[in-house]
């Protein structure tokens, strides 16, 4: 992680972990675990790993016993079984949790982005053990695609190191974070490194309805965190509340005023605040 040796938080946090393995497909699910309390299972996005919640752990770690895996095919896991379904990666957390947490324990996640649709598998899967369900910027909800898609840059074999890094800037600025000041070293670095490890890929996934057709079978009570500025949701945030309050009509849905989609990174004190209140 050669990468990320300019960044203190990321090598102090992994230090700070107490890494469990659990079964995935031929490998292993990869555990990092901090703090105590009433457990909460965090799942990262689409091309990220554990760092994905990098700001979020230190604050939350003081309340709550925090679980973040690298899904499967992500980070430092193993490639899950072939062929894989939201369903299977989610029975792949599921089991892996119960070993970690305790099969009797029940606990609530929270799941950032495309993590957000593995996690309300999860919570059909396991309607005993998950007891909330907060969704941070999740797709799958079968509606219409932003008007403009950002223009982002290809990364090409032959770039140096400067304009891969220039490349995964701009790249982070069209579609993770509002303001581009937030785009800061660790980002790019993160970002260069959870790409570099990302072996899955969720393709279409998060465009379908596919969380739609899931939500009908979840009984952990829902909650959603989005940001003002969501490069997939804008203009139309509130149609995002609309859909979860077919399922929970008194939804708690927090919009972080001026962030992007990479809320957990880009406003994490206001993330952090919020999960806190809806997860005690």
């Amino acid at each position: 992680m050669h990468h990320l040796g300019t960044s203190s938080l990321v090598a102090e946090l992994a230090d700070a972990a107490e890494v469990r393995k659990t079964p995935c497909g031929d490998g292993w699910l990869t555990w990092r675990v901090w703090g105590s309390g009433p457990p909460v299972v965090l799942l990262h996005g689409d091309f990220g790993s554990w760092t994905h919640w990098i700001r979020n752990i230190p604050h939350l770690s003081q309340h709550f016993r925090i679980l973040v895996p690298d899904m499967p095919g992500y980070g430092a896991s193993d490639m899950p079984s072939q062929p894989w379904s939201p369903g299977s990666l989610a029975q792949i957390i599921v089991d892996g949790a119960g070993e970690v947490v305790g099969r009797s324990i029940r606990y609530s996640v929270a799941a950032f982005s495309y993590g957000g649709i593995i996690g309300a598998h999860l919570a059909a899967i396991a309607p005993k053990h998950v007891a909330k369900l907060v969704l941070l910027g999740t797709g799958g909800m079968g509606l219409p695609a932003p008007d403009a898609a950002p223009k982002l840059r290809r990364i090409e074999p032959a770039m140096g190191s400067a304009e891969v890094q220039a490349a995964h800037r701009h790249n982070l600025a069209a579609l993770m974070i509002a303001d581009p000041a937030k785009v800061d070293d660790l980002a790019v670095a993160m970002q260069i490194e959870n790409v570099r490890h990302a072996r899955l890929r969720a393709g279409g996934i998060p465009a379908s309805d596919v969380l739609l057709r899931v939500l009908p079978r979840v009984r952990a009570r829902l909650y959603g965190i989005w940001g003002e500025h969501d490069a997939f949701a804008r203009p139309n945030i509130a149609a995002r509340a609309e859909v979860l309050r077919r399922f929970q009509p008194d939804l708690d849905f927090r919009i972080i005023q001026g962030a992007g989609h990479w809320t957990p990174y880009e406003a994490p004190a206001a993330v952090s605040a919020a999960l806190l209140e809806m997860l005690r």
